[in-house]
């Protein structure tokens, strides 16, 4: 038998992002909640191999050669492992960021690193700790530079958890300093959620189009909300936003899947393929894969990748260590169609995340489980923010 050595490893629930959106990545670390069901068993040891078959992919050695003497070297250490993991959905540059903090005293954490910290723990759901942070950077800082970025850390974090009024009144702070792209989309996406969509497409449109490029970066994500709020609005301009964005940024997983999942549910199962392509160890695009391959009806692939995802999330569910539940639940809904479990993960994301992806997948998967009151509930929630989207449907539009 024999060891294979890689420098990936995939672990149930990747997806993006560092600064406009946390690195939404899952990882078997300390400090990792618990999964609130009943663990799965593993599956039978098999003895039976060969000398030569392959039975575990071991990591790399952590990419540290020197640990940082400086909060500002452990800082930018932990920065450039944040964007790695964002960049290539590689989970395990989460657990190496973490280990850094962890060993770094309580009393040396400065502000930046606390923003920082408070990005990771995002990324690991870990929102009241991230949260906790960040406002006491806020308290603190004398830096601009530090107060704008916990700000708008902050605005992400509440704006992902649909607190819509926390999440305005920090982008409000943004445009009062800073009258800018940044702070327009910020608002655009809180406006967006609360009842606004068409002016805040609009708006955030004319200020990219009127005011000086302020870096690749910002524009593609400015590109990415103006896909997200148009693909609300029911506009196939969405991709069109999206493309330019990953024209941008091809790294930007978060993206990359909300294209792949607008072009499924237009049923575009070929351009989904293109986009997926290269990406199946990232669980939110495989997932996605898995899907397009099965309505195309490439059998050999598509039985192939779906054994590797269920292994995935197996493996997830027994360790306990299942952050990202969106895209288990997208699984058992569309791929092995499971609507009761699929159910009841969706709605234990919602819990955490309520954003439109994990809104739509609740209200789908309710749906196929014939569960009309919870159908109901997300109804309320969302009459009570105004928020309106076109690929929700209405409460009687069961199925």
């Amino acid at each position: 038998m024999s060891c294979s050595k890689r420098g990936h490893t995939s672990l149930a629930g990747l997806t993006r992002q560092a600064v406009a959106r946390a690195v939404r990545l899952a990882i078997g670390i300390g400090g990792v909640m618990a999964a609130t069901m009943a663990l799965a068993t593993p599956t039978d040891i098999d003895t039976d191999f060969a000398d030569s078959q392959v039975l575990i992919e071991l990591p790399e050695t952590p990419p540290l050669a020197v640990r940082p003497g400086t909060s500002r070297g452990l800082a930018d250490q932990v920065q450039t492992l944040l964007q790695q993991a964002r960049s290539s959905g590689d989970p395990r540059y989460l657990g190496y960021a973490m280990t850094q903090l962890q060993d770094w005293p309580e009393s040396a954490i400065d502000h930046r690193l606390m923003i920082l910290r408070a990005t990771l723990n995002q990324s690991l759901h870990q929102f009241d700790q991230a949260r906790t942070d960040l406002l006491r950077v806020l308290e603190d800082t004398p830096s601009p530079a530090n107060y704008r970025q916990a700000t708008l850390t902050l605005a992400n974090l509440e704006l992902v958890q649909g607190r819509y009024p926390a999440a305005n009144q920090a982008c409000q702070q943004l445009k009062r300093q800073y009258h800018d792209l940044v702070a327009q989309n910020c608002l655009a996406q809180v406006q967006a959620r609360t009842g606004q969509p068409a002016m805040a497409y609009q708006r955030l449109q004319v200020m990219l189009r009127s005011i000086p490029s302020q870096g690749p970066g910002i524009q593609a994500w400015t590109e990415g909300t103006l896909g997200e709020i148009a693909a609300q609005l029911g506009e196939e301009v969405a991709l069109d936003h999206w493309h330019r964005a990953l024209d941008l940024d091809p790294n930007d997983l978060y993206t990359r899947t909300l294209a792949t999942d607008w072009l499924i549910q237009h049923q575009r199962f070929d351009e989904a393929l293109e986009l997926t392509a290269g990406y199946a160890d990232v669980d939110s695009l495989a997932v996605l894969r898995a899907i397009a391959l099965t309505r195309l009806q490439h059998s050999r692939e598509a039985e192939a990748l779906i054994d590797s995802l269920k292994q995935r999330f197996e493996e997830a569910l027994w360790r306990g260590n299942l952050l990202h539940r969106r895209d288990y639940a997208r699984f058992l809904l569309d791929v092995t169609f499971e609507y009761l479990p699929a159910l009841e993960q969706a709605r234990l994301n919602w819990q955490e995340q309520r954003e439109p992806l994990d809104t739509r997948l609740l209200l789908r998967t309710a749906r196929a489980a014939g569960d009309t009151p919870t159908v109901g509930d997300v109804f309320t929630w969302l009459d009570r923010n105004g928020q309106t989207d076109a690929r929700f449907g209405r409460p009687a539009d069961e199925g």
